[in-house]
């Protein structure tokens, strides 16, 4: 099943979509948003699953989707905590500044907790308000759970995951390091986050969906040009079973918390830095991966962060080539 929301009050108005995200059908009549399904899935979700059967099969009136018109599959939410899924990632940040990784980190998942009361949707503007901030994408895949009790343990962590997207986890690399100085955490430098148009429940997913991780390959896309090809379900570190228990180790999650991957991040073949697109290598999902190397390689970094008129598409497909999210596709702004 893949559920969207268009814009309607704070908190969109709920819909199924047809798995080519061609369609739609209201839900609304069934539990008005997305939030409200989460608060009830046991009650709700069977219902929608008839409603989407039934759309797949164009037994009830159905309108055209136009991704460009979706909101953020929950516009607010109660939780959005990031996580770092992708060691690899991590480790070429602490590489490219002559730091040592340690050793706990490829045990002990790093986490922070991001603003979840204005999530954005997939088409709109990048608000860059000053180039200087050192603009960048993230590019990362996330779920959202149900009631997560404290304490639970990974499998009953899994169980709880309701729905999977994508999301550009938006972050302004030039006020980063004061804010890390003050050994406090992200406020500033990660502003409002932008999801895919859909998301989808696991089972949806099929065998792309398995052991807590998505294994599809993850596109990103600077100014029309491939800037990766990323594949998410390898070097993936920490599945989403884990992630989930980490966040619940001291505290219920309450139903509608998301949480995500971190930057998607794969190495080449031999183990070295991963290479850009142009140079046959998968490149990457975000810029600041793509400076790290850089630094690494050639002692300077030469690739800008976002400037004002640049696009960004991140996507994801199927087998067959076809979306399965929808795309997250913006225009940088300065207001």
């Amino acid at each position: 099943m893949k559920l969207a929301s268009l814009p309607q009050g704070r908190d969109g108005r709920l819909i199924v979509v047809s798995n080519d995200l061609a369609w739609y059908a209201d839900a609304d009549h069934i539990v008005p948003t997305m939030q409200a399904l989460l608060d009830a899935w046991d009650r709700h979700a069977p219902r929608l699953e008839a409603l989407a059967i039934e759309l797949e099969h164009e037994a009830i009136p159905r309108k055209r989707f136009h991704e460009r018109e979706a909101a953020a599959p929950l516009p607010r939410a109660f939780q959005w905590a990031d996580g770092s899924a992708y060691v690899n990632h991590v480790e070429l940040v602490r590489k490219a500044r002559g730091a040592e990784l340690p050793a706990s980190f490829w045990t002990d998942p790093l986490m922070y907790q991001g603003g979840s009361d204005d999530l954005r949707g997939a088409r709109d503007p990048l608000v860059l308000p000053d180039e200087a901030w050192g603009g960048d994408f993230e590019a990362e895949v996330v779920v959202v759970t149900g009631d997560v009790a404290q304490g639970a343990c990974r499998e009953d962590a899994l169980a709880a995951i309701r729905l999977v997207g994508l999301v550009n986890d938006v972050s302004l690399r030039g006020l980063i390091p004061d804010e890390l100085a003050k050994g406090f955490g992200f406020v500033q430098s990660k502003p409002a986050s932008h999801f895919s148009p859909v998301f989808a429940t696991p089972d949806a997913l099929g065998d792309a969906w398995r052991e807590g991780k998505l294994h599809r390959r993850l596109s990103v896309d600077l100014n029309g040009k491939a800037f990766g090809r990323l594949e998410a379900g390898e070097e993936c570190t920490f599945d989403f079973g884990t992630l989930v228990a980490h966040l619940a180790k001291t505290r219920r999650v309450g139903a509608g918390a998301i949480i995500g991957s971190g930057t998607v991040s794969n190495c080449d073949a031999d183990g070295s830095p991963g290479r850009p697109v142009s140079e046959g290598g998968r490149g990457y999902a975000c810029i600041a991966e793509q400076r790290m190397v850089e630094q690494i390689l050639h002692g300077k970094a030469s690739t800008p962060f976002l400037h004002h008129g640049d696009t960004v598409r991140i996507d994801m497909t199927d087998a067959h080539g076809h979306t399965i999210f929808g795309a997250i596709e913006q225009v940088v702004v300065a207001a």
